[in-house]
């Protein structure tokens, strides 16, 4: 019988604050990266972007980085059935850096984290009977509460049929053998800990750690009889990881040299960052280890996936997914800086994002010319009608998946951060209104800087005049935008949403917005949105999608606009968009706020009957699209 779960980890569970600047001691970094780290955190967070049906068993604190946790976890498809919320204790935090090719200083926070308090009753043995394999880290063998947890959970797979799997993971500060500035620390001799160590190993299947891992668990430092040692102790595969020269597992008895191991082929990269590399490891050879591949195709997996860690900043940030390590498999090295490889550093992009939108029912409320423009409002004014906008929004979407909204922080700063954490898709613009060439925001900042203010949920959206036709001195000024902008997206992790409008500029065919979507492509832009006009031509939306398609087939997708059109015309707009998969919906604003905003802006009505008149517009053209898209589906 199939069960359920490929593999449950269990232990250490941290936020890792990294430091953004690289090539300085850790005194000197100014600002910092926020991840979640821990090592079987990370093994669940990269095998889940394997495939694998990966949970994790572990606790976090009662607060904002236990929430983001959990939240992260759920966003990388990691089932979180495990993770208990401890009422007393903090999570756990990391301070890293990047100070050279061999020096990576970080600082453990763990005093009574909440992941140490781990306990035999967070264990439910129902809950590890639906894994195929579970693995444990090495960390928490060394506290007896921790450890009474592992045991129980490991006694509980054998009883299940799991198979067992033990990342050694050895810190010599997580042991209490170090101080609190010697977290680098790799390896310090320990009677104490290889007995503590030996008195396991016989309950694992696969055993997997670097060469000074192996003579902490074997109590040499000569690595053979390291691993005779452990040998002398279970039949476990034994995998060695052995840095630049990639790794060896021995399923037998030990030879005389590390080299007559089974290998897999190892990877020529340039070494950027040590740190997580070994949990990428570790998720890459679970995927071949539980997928039956013979162990040289499971270390070929794990060394890729070591290489993308070792290549990037970040750990679980640096793990590919299934579909980048196939590419990266055929395709081969083209630059031993990983990260500088842009044809793959799109696809990492693209196929990790996180959340479904595959259907996308946007209010639009992000005009402000419009708005100032109209009798009765002032900024204070437009402000708390942006605030009614989002309380449609709310009340329409009901807490269901598939909402969201386009709004500015000029005059909708309010309601732009009331919408926080209300699980709404939020778009937000940048471009002045009605520019062309294409000016931003002032917000934005000559340098783009003002990107790192915002927070990770909101999609940068840009809306560009622009027309196949436009001469050279324009496209430059707006190409050179455009690009900037893109760039500065990728760089402070938030999604773009590129906007294009020919029909203000020039005349428009079918192959129009086409020729657009190409010529961004050829400029390096490679948009996680698209947001078009509503054209009513079937040979125009196959064109488009042709375009986008042909360039990225791990797009978003698109977004229909309304250009103040009304419901009869949307709706016919909307039955052709809907036709098309790569089409996922419709971000449309005036068609529901212009009548209702004019009059509670010019005092004719109160803020009860705006917001019912704007929930019952944006409530219809929902239903437009929901039947839309039916009839396509249907006809499929």
């Amino acid at each position: 019988m199939a069960k359920p779960l490929d593999v449950i980890t269990i232990g250490r569970s941290s936020v890792d604050l990294y430091g953004a600047q690289v090539g300085g001691r850790l005194e000197d970094m100014r600002s910092f990266e926020k991840y979640v780290g821990g090592s079987p955190t990370n093994i669940a967070c990269g095998a889940a972007r394997l495939g694998l049906r990966a949970a994790l068993i572990t606790r976090v604190g009662d607060e904002h980085m236990g929430r983001f946790i959990r939240e992260e976890l759920i966003r990388e498809g990691v089932d979180v059935r495990g993770v208990r919320t401890d009422p007393e204790r903090l999570t756990a935090l990391v301070l890293l850096g990047i100070r050279d090719e061999r020096q990576f200083p970080l600082i453990f926070y763990r005093e009574n984290c909440a992941d140490m308090a781990l306990s035999e009753e967070d264990i439910d043995p129902a809950f590890i009977a639906e894994a195929r394999a579970v693995l444990a880290t090495g960390t928490h063998l060394s506290h007896p509460r921790t450890e009474a947890a592992v045991l129980k959970a490991l006694r509980c797979a054998r009883d299940s049929g799991a198979r067992t799997a033990l990342d050694i993971d050895y810190r010599p500060n997580l042991w209490g053998l170090a101080g609190h500035g010697a977290g680098e620390e790799r390896f310090i001799e320990s009677a104490e800990v290889t007995r503590r160590l030996q008195a396991h190993l016989p309950l694992f299947d696969l055993i997997v750690g670097t060469e000074e891992e192996f003579h902490i668990a074997g109590g040499s430092t000569d690595t053979i009889a390291a691993l005779r040692a452990v040998r002398a102790l279970t039949p476990a595969t034994l995998v060695c990881k052995r840095g630049p020269m990639g790794a060896v597992a021995f399923t037998g008895a030990i030879p005389d040299s590390l080299d007559q191991g089974e290998a897999g082929p190892g990877f020529p990269i340039e070494v950027f960052n040590v740190l997580g590399a070994g949990d990428g490891f570790f998720a890459g050879l679970l995927k071949g280890w539980l997928d039956g591949e013979g162990w040289p195709k499971a270390l070929e997996y794990a060394n890729a996936c070591g290489a993308f860690a070792v290549s990037r900043h970040g750990c679980t940030p640096a793990y590919p997914s299934w579909t980048e390590l196939q590419f990266f498999l055929k395709r081969g090295i083209r630059t031993p800086a990983l990260r500088k490889d842009a044809e793959l550093e799109q696809i990492h992009w693209a196929t990790n994002r996180k959340g479904d939108w595959s259907t996308m029912r946007v209010f639009a409320f992000d005009h402000r010319a419009q708005l100032e423009d109209l009798p009765g409002a002032t900024p204070e004014r437009i402000g708390r009608f942006k605030e009614l906008c989002l309380d449609a929004t709310l009340q329409v979407a009901g807490g269901r998946p598939g909402y969201g909204l386009l709004c500015d922080s000029r005059l909708g700063r309010s309601a732009l951060w009331r919408a926080a954490g209300q699980g709404l898709w939020i778009g937000r613009p940048v471009e002045w209104p009605g520019s062309r060439p294409l000016t931003l925001e002032p917000e934005i900042g000559p340098d783009f800087g003002g990107l790192a203010e915002w927070p990770a949920e909101h999609v940068v959206k840009v809306l560009c005049f622009c027309h196949p036709d436009d001469d050279a001195g324009m496209w430059a000024r707006q190409e050179e935008t455009v690009l900037r902008l893109f760039h500065a997206c990728r760089r402070n992790r938030l999604e773009f949403l590129l906007e294009v409008i020919p029909s203000k500029v020039g005349p428009v065919d079918d192959t129009t917005v086409a020729r657009l979507i190409e010529r961004f492509y050829a400029l390096g832009v490679f948009p996680d949105w698209w947001k078009l006009e509503p054209m009513r031509s079937r040979a125009a939306w196959e064109a488009a999608c042709r375009a986008i398609e042909a360039h990225d087939p791990h797009t978003r997708g698109i977004v229909v606009l309304g250009l103040g059109a009304d419901e009869a015309d949307l709706a016919a707009s909307f039955a052709e968009a809907a036709r098309h998969p790569l089409v996922k919906g419709f971000a449309v604003g005036r068609t529901i706020h212009a009548a209702p905003g004019r009059a509670w802006l010019a005092g004719e009505i109160g803020d009860e009957d705006c917001v019912a008149r704007m929930a019952d517009g944006y409530a219809r053209l929902c239903t437009i699209w929901d039947e839309a898209r039916r009839q396509r589906e249907d006809a499929a």
